[in-house]
Parts: structure tokens; sequence; C-alpha cells
């Protein structure tokens, strides 16, 4: 699975875009306000459920395998220490709970990006940020949307051709630096074909968007969204 936007006609697919971001920042303000494990119990409640009203399910997490090392060594790194008691078992169980908050974002996200064409998010910023800043903003989010999967192909590419060369023989090291040397290289390549694309399309600030309109269905996402700001509130209240 890709970090893309995959076809459907799941409750999330009719939602108004603009309803989903704001759903998005809500469930963040919860979840860095609620940090005890009955609020983030809660709150898998919600992001599962974020994930099946887009129609998607575990293997849209697999997008995001690069961070789950990381989330799952922190508490063993945030724990040990150099001198006696060696471990401290509060440090490590706090930043399991952000780990696992972390994570929840994540699969919200997941939910967005599955659910949600790219000119929609686009869309959906410019008219929510007024003037250049929301055009700006609008611009890079569609550019990573579409460049991310391409350099993600890239760099599979780079590894397989490393390996059809008899790379596995050669040392970790090397083998890496091919790897990221190779990616790179069409990164770059890359940029400079979609400058020139985009030269070539004339690319304008003002392009002809999707219209946008919040309709019934929108209804219990925003007060899901306005319920998740209200309780974000109180808390830190």
């Amino acid at each position: 699975m890709t970090l893309s936007f995959v076809p459907g006609d799941s409750l999330a697919h009719r939602l108004d875009p603009r309803s989903k971001l704001l759903v998005q920042v809500a469930f963040a303000a919860v979840a860095y306000a609620f940090t005890t494990p009955r609020g983030l119990a809660l709150l898998t409640l919600v992001a599962v459920g974020c994930l099946l009203a887009a129609g998607g399910g575990p293997r849209d997490l697999w997008s995001y395998r690069v961070a789950f090392p990381v989330l799952l060594f922190a508490p063993l790194v945030a724990g040990a220490t150099l001198g006696a008691p060696w471990f401290r078992v509060e440090r490590a169980a706090a930043t399991a709970l952000a780990s696992y908050r972390i994570l929840l974002l994540l699969v919200v996200a997941a939910a967005y990006v599955r659910s949600t064409p790219v000119r929609e998010s686009r869309a959906a910023l410019q008219r929510t940020i007024p003037g250049r800043p929301g055009v700006f903003l609008g611009v890079g989010v569609a550019l990573v949307f579409r460049f991310l999967p391409l350099l993600k192909r890239d760099l599979a590419a780079s590894r397989a051709a490393v390996r059809a060369r008899l790379g596995a023989e050669r040392p970790r090291r090397e083998r890496m630096r091919l790897v990221a040397v190779g990616g790179l290289s069409r990164a770059f390549s890359r940029a400079d074909r979609l400058g020139t694309a985009l030269v070539a399309r004339c690319f304008a600030w003002n392009p002809t968007l999707p219209r946008l309109a919040f309709c019934r269905v929108d209804a219990p996402a925003l007060a899901l969204a306005g319920a998740m700001f209200a309780v974000a509130a109180l808390r830190i209240a």
C-alpha cells in the first residue's frame, strides 16, 4: 500500500475535505490533552472508526512502517539510564503513551489520505487559509502527495537494482550508500522534470479547483470535531 488516494464510496469519501481536516485537528488536540491509558483507549475507538469509515484496514498503516521501529524502541531508550537503577519505568511508560498517541494520529491520517483526492485537499486548504499563504500551502501539500509515492518507488527500484547486481554480498554501509545515492539522483532528476512540466503547463496560482460544499453527511463529522474540541478545551482549562 502507498500513501495515496483510493477511490471508493465509503462514508469518509463522501465527506467534505474540510470536515475531515477539522476532525484531524480536533483529534490531535484531544490526543495531546488526554495522555492517560483510559483516554487513549477511548481515542483508539475513534481512530479505528475513522479508518473503517474510509474503507481502510491494517494494510493502510503499512505505509508508515518506517516509523514503527522508532515508536517501538523509544520507550526503551527513554527508560534506560547510565547508572542505578539502570532503567526507569515511569519514563518508559510516559514515552510509551506518547508513542501510542503518535500511532493513533497516523491511523487518522491514513484514513484522510485514503479517502481524499489531492485536488480536494488543495482546494480545502486554499479556501480555508486566505491569501497567498493558503495557495502556497495548498500547492505544497499537492506536490508532496504526488511526489512522495514516486520517491518511494525510486528507492525501491534502486534497492532492487543493487540486489540484482549481487549487492547483497557487499557490506551494509556500502549497500546503504548505493541505494541513497541512486534514490537522491532520481529525486533530483524528477524535481528538474517537475519544474519543466510546471512551466510547460503554465502553472498558475489560481487554478480551477473542484467546488466544495458541506452537506448533511458532514453533520456527524462536524459534531464529532466540535465535541472533541470542547473536551480538549475543558481538559486544558
